[in-house]
């Protein structure tokens, strides 16, 4: 057998759209080819679907059928279930830490590849980052369907009126993608589910979308940002364009417009900023990013690679970066897992190049837009759109079927209102039930 050290290692950090598909790339070219060992560093032990994140906040997905469990998508990548916390390119190592103990390990490399993603933004507004929910991550989806829950199971309180305003108000920040369509999503799930309590009525809720520019969805184009106005504005979203968060504080947001909401739930949609840690590199950097060459390549750091969110890919049409979508990261795992191998085996390494296929958002009540190959659809054809394509990329054959299967469900029975656990049950007894238990019979 080969020794583990002596073949070259090829270390991929981050499983998002970009890890992911390099390491399924490398594991489709390797083969058994027992000169090279990959392993993939991730912080969770599964992959996230992040397109249909909203429809897990909003109840139309079953929580676990948008992830996917890495051993079982990589059957030849050595999988490291923890996290990052230095990488020396110098030294060619990267220490990484796991457990609840963060015991260290300490990994070294041949081939680096970095695709660390990136993290909310909060642009240094005071009290935001503790008062704001997001919605990166599977948990962030369960606390926020788990929030809009129980802020309907307390305003049914008739002891609650007075604090309904401030309950019943939910205010999404961004009006781009993710904040499109978590507001609708969100809405569309308030809507339906405030039947079931008594005292409670539509004409209480207020689901507000702010955005700071002239339209929301602007990569969609101002038609379409429009139209998606709107559609949200005929649900009864109130939509205030031009306009930013000032001020946060614990039950009300004040926006540039001079107004005040107030309101118990603010979800923060409105940016992104590169991982941290790439900030602690040696590397050039264009806005927090990793400058890259043609080849996905880091400059002056031979074997060392980037892609996805954390890295600034110059797109040669435009001379501007490619965006950081899940198309692009995709694609730009592909390109990396192909240069890899060329590099190791002498091969021809080749650039990245691609242009944006379309873009689609879905916005609610079977409603959505699209662009797609320059050609704009709206309504339902666009969100069947949204449903088809999104379905078709889902990895594994299962989840395909189990999230079909959810929607089909969603068609016939409506929104789920079961609150999700996120928290330890309680395993020990009151004072008094243990005194009672230890009582003698009389």
């Amino acid at each position: 057998m080969t020794n583990a050290r002596a073949r070259t290692q090829v270390l991929i950090l981050g499983g998002g759209f970009g890890g992911l598909y390099t390491a399924l790339g490398l594991e489709k070219m390797l083969a058994r080819d027992g000169d090279i060992q990959v392993t993939l560093v991730n912080r969770q032990n599964f992959s996230l679907f992040t397109p249909m994140l909203h429809e897990v906040a909003a109840s139309d997905l079953d929580v676990t059928h948008i992830v996917n469990p890495v051993r079982k998508l990589l059957r030849r990548v050595r999988f490291f279930h923890g996290e990052v916390e230095h990488i020396d390119l110098a030294l060619k190592q990267v220490t990484v830490v796991h457990g609840p103990e963060r015991h260290g390990h300490v990994l070294g490399y041949d081939h680096l590849v970095l695709a660390l993603g990136s993290t909310t933004n909060f642009f240094g507004l005071p009290r935001l980052e503790h008062r704001a929910l997001t919605m990166k991550s599977l948990s962030d989806a369960v606390h926020l369907r788990n929030q809009l829950i129980d802020m309907l199971e307390e305003a049914d309180f008739e002891c609650a009126a007075g604090s309904r305003p401030n309950l019943l108000s939910i205010v999404v920040v961004g009006g781009g993608f993710a904040g499109a369509e978590t507001v609708a999503a969100v809405n569309d799930f308030l809507r339906e589910s405030i039947r079931l309590y008594p005292h409670l009525a539509t004409d209480m809720l207020r689901v507000i979308l702010v955005h700071p520019g002239d339209v929301i969805l602007p990569e969609l184009g101002p038609k379409l940002g429009a139209y998606a106005q709107k559609k949200l504005a005929e649900r009864k979203v109130e939509i205030r364009v031009n306009t930013r968060v000032i001020r946060v504080d614990d039950d009300v947001v004040e926006l540039s417009d001079g107004s005040c909401i107030p309101t118990n739930t603010v979800i923060w949609t409105a940016g992104t900023s590169p991982n941290p840690l790439i900030g602690t590199l040696p590397c050039k950097v264009e806005r927090g990013r990793i400058v890259t060459d043609e080849q996905l390549e880091v400059p002056d750091w031979p074997g060392v690679w980037a892609l996805g969110d954390c890295a600034s890919i110059t797109d040669p049409g435009t001379g501007r970066p490619y965006p950081p979508t899940a198309q692009h990261a995709l694609r730009q795992g592909k390109t990396v897992a192909n240069n890899v191998i060329a590099t190791i085996r002498g091969g021809a390494k080749r650039p990245f190049s691609f242009s944006t296929l379309g873009l689609m958002a879905a916005i609610g009540r079977r409603t959505g837009v699209a662009n797609i190959l320059g050609v704009n659809f709206s309504g339902f054809a666009a969100w069947f759109l949204w449903r088809s394509i999104y379905l078709s990329k889902l990895p594994r054959l299962e989840k395909k079927v189990r999230v079909a299967l959810d929607w089909t469900l969603d068609l016939l029975f409506g929104k789920d209102l079961v609150r999700l656990v996120d928290f330890r049950p309680p395993t020990v007894l009151h004072v008094e039930d243990a005194t009672a238990l230890r009582a003698p019979k009389q």
